[in-house]
């Protein structure tokens, strides 16, 4: 059985059950990544000040992904494993805390649903073996990018790099493209977001996007390649604008407040690695 599920072709349905339940699991996690990791930067920005002007630490408890235990935000009451049940326990919970009835976020259960959900598609997609849980783990980093990012503005190193040197190494064997093409991808999708950088803020004086935006290209093209580049560029301008005026428009939102770039290239890494093949061939035609 374990044999078949690491090496089961795809659109097997076996393992595409395991994947989506696996993925309710981690998509669990992803919220404790979510909500922890800006905070632990935060202290640990906070922590480095206070050692350089030699005053006492202001963070000295212990604060990661695993400690302290989980805990209503509102009266403190501790997540038993009864309660933090993937989406089931948010519906007998009836979306409230169960000490002091305070509303949960709607947030929670969703990432956890996008997360069984798309695993599920993945492992039917490409399969069980080295592939698709190379797209697993390539879905479970940009999800928590994208939420991050659409929260804090951040992209944090912790996770856009682990993704751009577990690109490069997950193409040794080109499991996705050649390594030749992994590596022209990762340089070539930093300096192009680079490069815009520069001439837009030599142009008008601003800053129109972060360095994370570099590296979180950079990294989509060390999996995916360079000639998806053009591909996702173009992706996540188009699920930018549509986002940005759909904003403008319907919530009111300013026009001078800035939108983080980071989720529509990760939902464009997504698509690009879904129908990537199709859509480069439609834009190479082109030329």
């Amino acid at each position: 059985m374990m044999d078949f599920l690491w090496s089961a072709p795809p659109g097997s349905a076996l393992p595409t059950v395991v994947a989506g339940i696996f993925g309710l699991l981690i998509g669990s996690f992803l919220n404790v990544v979510i909500h922890r990791m800006p905070k632990m930067m935060q202290r640990e920005s906070d922590n480095y000040v206070a050692h350089e002007s030699g005053n006492p630490l202001p963070h000295q408890d212990r604060y990661d992904l695993i400690m302290p235990r989980s805990a209503c935000p509102h009266c403190g009451h501790a997540i038993t494993a009864l309660e933090n049940i993937p989406v089931i326990s948010y519906a007998v919970l009836g979306g409230k805390c169960r000490a002091c009835k305070a509303p949960i976020s709607i947030r929670y259960p969703a990432i956890e649903l996008l997360s069984g959900a798309m695993s599920a598609v993945l492992v039917w997609r490409f399969g069980s073996g080295l592939m698709g849980l190379g797209t697993l783990i390539f879905l479970y980093l940009l999800i928590a990018m994208t939420f991050i990012d659409a929260d804090t503005q951040l992209l944090p190193d912790d996770l856009t790099l682990p993704l751009l040197w577990l690109g490069l190494l997950i193409n040794l064997n080109a499991t996705f493209v050649p390594l030749t093409e992994a590596v022209i991808g990762a340089a070539a999708g930093y300096l192009c977001l680079w490069t815009i950088y520069w001439l837009f803020k030599l142009t008008t004086g601003k800053e129109g996007m972060g360095y994370g935006d570099f590296k979180l290209l950079a990294a989509l093209g060390a999996w995916l390649g360079w000639k998806m580049l053009p591909a996702i560029v173009l992706l996540s301008s188009l699920v930018g604008a549509i986002v940005g005026i759909g904003l403008i428009v319907l919530a009111k939102r300013g026009r001078d407040i800035p939108i983080p770039f980071g989720p529509y290239l990760a939902i464009a890494g997504l698509l690009a690695l879904l129908y990537g093949k199709p859509l480069t061939q439609m834009y190479l035609g082109l030329y």
